[in-house]
């Protein structure tokens, strides 16, 4: 094994550990991203079904995908910001707009991705 490899395998693992704790820390302590895991687990099947193509089912499964990502920096933003303090101030509020607009979008785009290939399927 060549020097070194050894450790970065250690670190890539330590990192997966991080990765797994956060998505459970996200997933006990924000209702949105437990709404939108639901939702995940039960549109993921569909999509895969519905699309014709690999590009079609890519579209359908990683619009979903996104959601879920941009949630959880949503969640990361407003974790931060609360740490900081709780009392009010204008830079912090816009923060957290900003994020809830972000996973906002991403909801819109997931959903004009599936009703554009969902209309395409019954015209």
């Amino acid at each position: 094994m060549p020097p070194g490899l050894l450790k970065e395998i250690q670190r890539l693992i330590r990192a997966g550990g991080y990765s797994l704790a956060g998505l459970k820390a996200t997933y006990q302590n924000e209702a949105a991203f437990r709404l939108e895991t639901g939702l995940f687990v039960l549109l993921v099947p569909l999509g895969l079904w519905l699309g014709d193509s690999a590009l079609e089912r890519s579209l359908l499964v990683g619009s979903l995908f996104l959601v879920l990502i941009v949630e959880i920096i949503n969640s990361s933003i407003e974790a931060a910001i609360d740490r900081i303090g709780t009392e009010h101030h204008t830079l912090s509020g816009r923060a957290k707009d900003m994020g809830s607009a972000a996973v906002f979008l991403a909801l819109i785009n997931a959903l004009l991705i599936w009703v554009m290939i969902v209309a395409e399927k019954f015209q």
